[in-house]
């Protein structure tokens, strides 16, 4: 089975300024889903589809190739993983590269680990499924979700959950934010989605410099 890494990576990240480049204790963060792949040895080809000099020159140096710079089209705030995939996928096939599935990871997911990768792989090549990712549990029940008025008067969401304990509620769980498995043939467009759950000590959103400093304290607690 061949199979590709495609680490999307543009460059106009507005709340954190070149974020996938910043550098996250010691190096640019995005090195690390770079040598996460390649530590992983399941990869004949690891990419960066970006738009941006400064990050394809990152890329290069910690390992990853930057075969073409990825169009103006999918480089603004509303183009979307799937049409990232698709784009890198025509590219490939236009130079008569084909692949069996795909390994999307996210340019910021320092707590992404090697064994995590393997899971993924392993759910992709023995179920019949389109894609899988991890996801996280939500540490809350979503049931009881409350909501503020603008008079900050609290009401439920779902006032047939307000009785209800917690333990008798189902599990709600919500994406991972670190890698997509999926089928070269079919992307991310697939309706045959799974997953595998990792603990949320292992996942940090990074969306502001508060997320930032959380996993840098994550990423030390985990490699004591």
């Amino acid at each position: 089975m061949k199979n590709i890494a495609i680490i999307p990576a543009r460059g106009g990240s507005k709340r954190i300024p070149h974020k996938n480049i910043k550098h996250f204790l010691g190096k640019p963060i995005i090195a690390y889903s770079i040598e996460a792949a390649i530590n992983s040895d399941l990869f004949d080809e690891i990419m960066v589809s970006t738009d941006d000099y400064e990050i394809a020159e990152v890329a290069k140096q910690h390992g990853a190739r930057v075969p073409f710079l990825r169009s103006e089209e999918n480089s603004d705030d509303f183009a979307t993983l799937a049409d990232v995939i698709d784009e890198v996928k025509r590219q490939y096939l236009e130079q008569g590269n084909l692949f069996d599935n795909i390994c999307c990871i996210l340019p910021t997911a320092p707590l992404l680990t090697v064994d995590n990768l393997k899971k993924g792989y392993d759910l992709l090549s023995n179920r019949n499924v389109d894609s899988a990712r991890p996801v996280v549990r939500f540490s809350y029940p979503i049931q009881r979700a409350l909501r503020l008025d603008g008079n900050k008067k609290i009401g439920m969401f779902n006032d047939e959950y307000k009785d209800c304990r917690s333990q008798d509620l189902e599990a709600a769980f919500h994406d991972a934010g670190q890698f997509y498995w999926m089928k070269f043939d079919i992307g991310l467009r697939g309706n045959n989605k799974f997953g595998f759950e990792i603990p949320e000590t292992m996942v940090q959103d990074i969306d502001n410099e508060q997320d930032w400093v959380i996993a840098e304290l994550k990423y030390k607690m985990i490699n004591l």
